[in-house]
């Protein structure tokens, strides 16, 4: 029961900070402004439920292979750093928001969001949550869709009141910031604890992804402030809510 609790809250901080400036996120933020935020919800709620559903699926029946229990749990706490590399990096929406269905809007946000999130960072994330917790793939589950849902009403949030107050940029960093953390202490737990190497050859394996990692995220920041001052628009969040709110406000 308590570690089933632990799988929960960790699955929840996780998708929350992997959400952060997410595809996914910038989605929830276009849909609200042609939908009811409540449907919009509840399309998300679906659509992660069963994306989430199979990535638990596949982390679960990963973990079953004999001897690849310490090499998973690796891979898993690298892929962390990996999503924090992600999450500076960005997302761009690419025309999700505009696909419809015959079917209302519930149906319509469920299947964009479906769609979106196979491969993403937060599906990715998912399965990795769902190799560290084997046991119970049931908190991890309920985890990662009570992540994605306050993630989604975070974003809607940020994009209709906070937008000119907290930059996208920032938002990005803090999220990516803490991603990492999780990863190095991942790392550092599989290295001591699973591998029971040495102080010196743990030191040297912590530096030299310190370095890697370090590096890394200069130049993705460095590429994200290229990209953003050659940009006419200075917020997609900003954008995307302002412009479909007042034509709505006209309708």
């Amino acid at each position: 029961m308590y570690t089933g609790f632990i799988a929960f809250l960790v699955a929840v901080g996780a998708v929350v900070l992997a959400e952060m400036g997410d595809k996914t996120q910038l989605l929830a933020m276009a849909f609200a402004t042609k939908y009811q935020a409540g449907k919009v919800m509840l399309g998300v709620f679906i659509a992660t439920v069963f994306n989430h559903a199979l990535a638990v699926a596949v982390g679960n029946y990963i973990t079953r292979f004999d001897g690849a229990q310490i090499w998973i749990q690796g891979i898993a706490s690298l892929s962390f750093i990996f999503f924090g590399l992600w999450t500076i990096r960005g997302d761009k929406l690419d025309g999700e928001e505009n696909r419809t269905t015959r079917f209302g809007p519930v149906i319509t946000v469920a299947v964009a969001f479906f769609i979106a999130e196979m491969g993403d960072k937060t599906q990715l994330a998912t399965i990795a949550l769902a190799t560290k917790f084997p046991e119970n793939a049931l908190g991890v589950l309920i985890g990662t869709t009570t992540g994605m849902l306050i993630a989604d009403a975070i974003g809607i949030i940020i994009g209709v009141v906070l937008c000119k107050k907290i930059p996208e940029r920032t938002v990005k960093l803090v999220s990516a910031g803490a991603f990492m953390l999780f990863g190095f202490i991942g790392t550092y737990q599989v290295a001591t604890q699973q591998l029971q190497l040495g102080i010196t050859t743990i030191s040297l394996l912590m530096i030299a992804l310190l370095i890697v990692t370090a590096g890394a995220s200069y130049y993705l920041i460095k590429k994200d402030r290229e990209e953003a001052s050659k940009d006419s628009d200075p917020s997609c969040y900003c954008k995307i809510e302002e412009g479909d709110r007042k034509e709505q406000h006209n309708k």
